[in-house]
């Protein structure tokens, strides 16, 4: 290793640097001809869409283009982590003298970490390989850009509870087709779970119409119901201008399921509703019942007060008729079923 080892490593780990503002995998190359840069890259197989936009094959091409010629007599490949299979079969078609890296990649380094196809005597190329160049600084880098991806997707997570299910989204595929042919799209569907009523269990909804619109209405389905069944009233209330929210209540839809049915009280799903309701902004609504979902109202008018303006009783023949294809869909086995079954024996 040489000071200019140093020196041109650390232009390679500026590259490694950008790489990571791009969102890409910490990777920087530079390779060097008569002491002269003549070709730098770092990762962009996330940007470009190319599974070869190592920063390595980026920094070959580019040397390659600046000198005319793919073969790279005389260069020298600096890369701030080892090389993979693909980069350093490259190195060697190219026919580099060196190639210089920082850290090892233990899982898919080709200089010796997995294999080491540099130390192949059947190869008819070889090239002098130098490791372990401002290996920390280049180590460093790729344990913090981990860390925050995994903090992001820790962030974006969606836990589910111990004692609760969760329906596969396959499930639902046909009646979202059904809602799409009725004018609805998929980005009327929203999840939550950080509401303090639901304790870590994710909320569904459907927001339906105008943000702005001068009347919101709440949808509640019955014991039987869930967002689906509401399709033919939303179209009517969509040619109107109107805005409608359509909560699959906890344990139905495509909301999560808790296992027991102890968790089914008036109070604790009014609660949920109060927080939504709260975390969204609603000043004012109205409630539209479905068929059975009165057994509900009184808990939410005492959670919710004058916030409600008016509650109508919506009819069965404004509503999707019962059809075993989307009423059974949220409920693939009877474990499913804690949620209907506690409301259908509370409105009894």
């Amino acid at each position: 290793m040489t000071g200019a080892d140093d020196r041109y490593m650390a232009e390679a780990l500026a590259l490694a640097r950008q790489a990571a503002q791009c969102g890409e995998v910490p990777v920087g190359a530079v390779v060097v001809h008569d002491g002269r840069v003549i070709g730098r890259g770092h990762n962009q197989t996330v940007g470009c869409a190319d599974p070869t936009a190592h920063a390595e094959i980026v920094a070959l091409r580019e040397a390659a283009r600046t000198l005319g010629n793919y073969r790279l007599d005389g260069c020298t490949l600096y890369v701030t982590v080892e090389p993979c299979a693909m980069c350093a079969q490259a190195a060697l078609h190219a026919r580099l003298a060196r190639v210089v890296y920082g850290a090892a990649q233990p899982r898919t380094g080709a200089a010796g970490s997995v294999v080491d196809l540099f130390a192949q005597p059947s190869l008819n190329a070889h090239t002098q390989v130098v490791s372990g160049v401002q290996a920390e600084a280049a180590a460093a880098l790729l344990r913090a850009f981990f860390a925050q991806r995994r903090a992001e997707q820790r962030e974006l997570a969606e836990p589910l509870r111990e004692d609760a299910l969760r329906t596969p989204p396959t499930a639902f595929e046909a009646v979202w087709r059904q809602a799409v042919a009725c004018g609805l799209s998929p980005q009327v569907s929203h999840v939550r779970h950080d509401l303090p009523a639901l304790a870590g269990l994710r909320l569904h909804w459907l927001d339906v119409g105008p943000p702005k619109a001068p009347v919101v209405w709440v949808c509640l389905h019955g014991p039987l119901g869930w967002w689906p069944q509401w399709l033919p009233w939303l179209r009517a209330r969509l040619d109107q201008g109107e805005r409608c929210l359509v909560p699959d209540l906890i344990g139905f839809g495509q909301s999560d399921k808790p296992k027991k049915a102890a968790w089914h009280t008036p109070g604790h799903h009014a609660a949920v509703l109060h927080d939504w309701l709260d975390a969204l902004s609603l000043e004012s609504c109205r409630v539209a019942l479905a068929p059975g979902a009165d057994w509900l109202l009184p808990a939410l008018q005492a959670r919710l007060g004058a916030r409600v303006e008016r509650t109508i009783a919506v009819s069965p023949a404004e509503l999707l008729p019962p059809q075993a294809d989307w009423l059974d869909a949220p409920f693939p086995d009877r474990g499913h079923r804690a949620g209907p079954q506690a409301l259908a024996a509370a409105t009894r």
